[in-house]
């Protein structure tokens, strides 16, 4: 197959998956830093894993979680099933003197055979980077894709950014809009955090979105790194 260049197509998704919206509601608990939901072959939760502040008793975080996932999505979560870590995560005192926020200059996609290759392109200020990322033709991986050519490209403009990964990258339907969600792990050892991210799908454009939703993963949490590196 010759090989092609082109804007990535818009992929299809239901939209409506409770477990990643379960998520995205979990982590906005005050005292929740970082959630994972498992789905069993019902595509009930099956586990429950919570990263939290050691502000509040594990037995009421639990009561709390079960709760939101009753109230919102109707799941009925076993206790049992969910796991809680409480970590004593020190405030961090910094001053935002550098506002690090790239832009999206292009996103385009490379096809040969089964292979895709998505490329990325920033700005930040004067600097140009451009990130790539490889891996299968299949729709459900182009998402990711797009989210690693992402953060490949942030790394070559803020080496800081070495300490991330993705996590996750897909499009949601949230009421009457298209919304792309991304998790991103950020590597601080001996510790590992999740933070996520979202972006409105504009004019349909998918790809765009995703990696918009990685910068707004990021941008926050890389300032901090910036500035406590400064």
């Amino acid at each position: 197959m010759d090989e092609q260049e082109n804007v990535i197509s818009v992929i299809e998704y239901d939209g409506n998956d409770p477990i990643i919206l379960l998520e995205k509601e979990l982590r906005r608990l005050p005292d929740i830093q970082a959630a994972r939901v498992v789905a069993g072959y019902d595509g009930e939760p099956s586990e429950v894993h919570i990263v939290a502040s050691p502000n509040k008793a594990p037995k009421q975080l639990v009561r709390d979680i079960q709760s939101v996932a009753i109230a919102s999505f109707g799941f009925d979560i076993d206790r049992r099933r969910i796991s809680i870590v409480q970590i004593d995560a020190p405030e961090v005192d910094f001053i935002l003197d550098r506002d690090f926020r790239p832009l999206i200059l292009g996103i385009t996609s490379e096809t040969t055979g089964l292979r895709s290759t998505v490329k990325v392109s920033l700005q930040y200020e004067d600097t140009q980077a451009l990130g790539f990322a490889e891996g299968s033709v299949a729709s459900a991986a182009r998402h990711r894709l797009i989210a690693q050519a992402t953060l490949d490209a942030l790394r070559q403009l803020e080496p800081l950014a070495e300490s991330l990964d993705v996590d996750a990258a897909q499009v949601v339907r949230i009421g009457g809009a298209d919304v792309a969600v991304t998790t991103v792990i950020f590597v601080l050892p001996p510790d590992e955090q999740i933070v996520s991210g979202s972006a409105i799908v504009r004019q349909n454009n998918e790809a765009d979105a995703i990696a918009r939703a990685v910068l707004d993963a990021t941008n926050r949490r890389l300032n901090i790194l910036v500035n406590k590196q400064n």
